[in-house]
């Protein structure tokens, strides 16, 4: 008996765990994403229309080429490590850290090279120097990655969460100070000349970001450093794997990281290309008013909706460590309750955030980018994309949930046959149809999709994990409901009467909020557990307990 009360102590504490470095995680995200946002609208009322898009095109290619290189490391690395870690395998696990530097310094080298030189065959013309501009953070990114995935695989994400919101910080206020001074450097020319150097000054807030990021993980590495060396001369297991097969290790989990990771983000990019190609040459578009367009899509509406999807990627990266620790022991109940755990606490804000989008698009988009010259084209693209927040935030999850368990393949043939569907979906309705950018919008609907449905599936099969509907599902779209009716009625009748928008919103947003707490409590949508997972989840928990909304 003692012995049966000793396990559920430590899967508790597992699961406590989970949702206290998901939250902060979760936490971090989001106010990443606020930063991001808020500097953008600053930004490109200095670079304008035109240096905006230009910056979309580059930091698009450069988004996927770090996804290859490095962006894929944090969770590869962190599986790897959370496996030898489980079984206090210390010495190997410092081997893995050192060995995956040596990757990251191989890869990045040449994937930071291959940008500058062939920067030209990537972007059109006047993309190419912001994108140059980007060429050395990829380098430097593969190293922020391996520490990063360190710190995580040891169970704590507040070093990551950390870093992040720094690496925000010194991107927003670089970008801004680069962007201005490097185009009044060149004020004398013409309109496009300034766009192109305005852009180039956004990206390299973006290297600064990550220099900022860099140096603070390093220090914090350092600062743990004696007690690393200590723990890893105390390693007992007496195995000590070679170097070689620790190469073939990284490299069998990488790659399929870096594949999935790769085909699941590189449809931005082939949207983008797909998107330029047909209107500039199959239908003599102007292209700088293709870039214009796109720019409005991809920095602002894509924007808007990552904020809630940058959830799902927090509860991913804390999710694959305990799922892959969990996995590796064979304690598959344990797993199987992450995993649920994992899917409630997304589709709990990501539900809700999609029907604020949704109902709300306009005024929200006017708080964050007001200029008029853009503002009713991407409301409608933020309204359309409004259900991507569900569908992304799941199928990301998901994703992370196969790496964990091992099946590392499986997303990478699914987003292969989603790329597929997507492709053939988008080409036809941009050449047989005026939707143009719509027609970008449902290949985000119709790729998401098919990623959710497929890894649905799988995790169904290799896990024997069976969704429950009615409380991750049918219950926040309950509470969503009655917050969306109450928020879009508010924001309205607010509106009427003191017609200053930001402020409206502000107050129908916190009502909405509020509705949606107490409905989701009462409807019992939450637990104590799940609501101390979030940010002030103590304060949610001792405020609903004071209004016995707890069951």
């Amino acid at each position: 008996m003692a012995e049966i009360s000793t396990n559920k102590t430590n899967e508790q504490k597992k699961k406590n765990n989970f949702v206290l470095q998901a939250g902060i995680l979760a936490a971090s995200g989001m106010i990443v994403k606020v930063i991001s946002l808020i500097y953008r609208s600053p930004l490109r009322s200095i670079i304008g229309l035109e240096g905006n898009g230009y910056y979309a095109f580059a930091m698009n290619i450069y988004t996927i080429i770090l996804l290859i290189s490095s962006y894929s490391i944090p969770s590869a690395i962190s599986k790897v490590i959370a496996q030898k870690l489980a079984f206090k395998e210390y010495r190997n696990a410092q081997r893995v850290f050192q060995c995956a530097l040596i990757y990251v310094l191989v890869v990045g080298g040449i994937a930071s090279i291959i940008t500058f030189v062939a920067a030209p065959y990537f972007v059109m013309d006047n993309s190419v120097v912001a994108l140059r501009v980007l060429a050395p953070t990829i380098f430097l990114s593969g190293f922020l990655g391996v520490l990063r995935g360190y710190f995580q695989a040891h169970g704590s994400m507040l070093h990551t969460s950390l870093s992040q919101i720094l690496e925000q910080i010194f991107n927003a206020v670089v970008s801004i100070l680069a962007a201005y001074l490097l185009m009044d450097m060149v004020s004398g020319s013409s309109d496009t000349t300034r766009a192109i150097y305005g852009s180039a000054g956004s990206a390299l807030g973006t290297g600064v970001g990550v220099v900022s990021a860099l140096l603070f993980m390093f220090g914090m590495y350092m600062l743990n450093r004696k007690m690393i060396n200590r723990r890893t001369a105390h390693d007992r297991t007496g195995k000590l794997d070679s170097y070689g097969e620790i190469f073939k290790i990284i490299l069998t989990v990488v790659t399929p990281f870096i594949l999935s990771t790769f085909i699941y983000n590189c449809s931005t990019v082939v949207n983008m290309k797909i998107y330029e190609h047909i209107l500039v040459y199959y239908k003599d578009g102007n292209s700088i008013t293709v870039a214009i367009d796109y720019g409005i899509f991809a920095t602002q509406a894509v924007s808007m909706v990552n904020i809630p999807i940058a959830l799902a990627s927090a509860i991913s990266s804390a999710t694959i460590p305990g799922v892959a620790a969990s996995y590796a022991k064979g304690e598959h109940e344990t797993t199987r309750a992450l995993v649920a755990k994992a899917i409630r606490m997304t589709m709990i804000v990501s539900i809700p955030a999609a029907v604020g989008l949704l109902l709300l698009a306009k005024p929200i988009m006017h708080f964050i980018f007001p200029q008029q010259d853009s503002l009713e084209q991407a409301s409608w693209l933020l309204a359309a994309l409004s259900v991507t927040v569900i569908l992304y935030g799941l199928s990301t999850l998901t994703n992370a949930v196969l790496q964990g368990i091992g099946r590392v393949n499986t997303p990478v043939i699914h987003s292969v046959i989603a790329l597929i569907v997507q492709v053939a979906g988008l080409v036809a309705l941009l050449l047989y149809t005026n939707l143009n950018l719509y027609a970008l919008v449902c290949a985000n609907v119709i790729y998401s999709l098919v990623m959710c449905i497929l890894n649905q599936i799988s995790v169904r099969k290799h896990l024997g994990y069976r969704q429950e509907i009615m409380k991750t599902f049918l219950k926040p779209l309950m509470a969503s409901f009655i917050m969306g009716v109450v928020a879009f009625g508010v924001y309205h009748g607010l509106y009427m009467l003191v017609p200053v928008s930001r402020i409206v919103l502000l107050v129908a947003i916190g009502i909405g909020a509020t509705v949606y707490f107490v409905t989701i409590l009462i409807i019992g949508g939450v637990n104590e557990q799940e609501l101390m997972a979030f940010p002030k989840g103590a304060m949610m928990v001792h405020f609903a307990k004071k209004l016995h909304l707890l069951r």
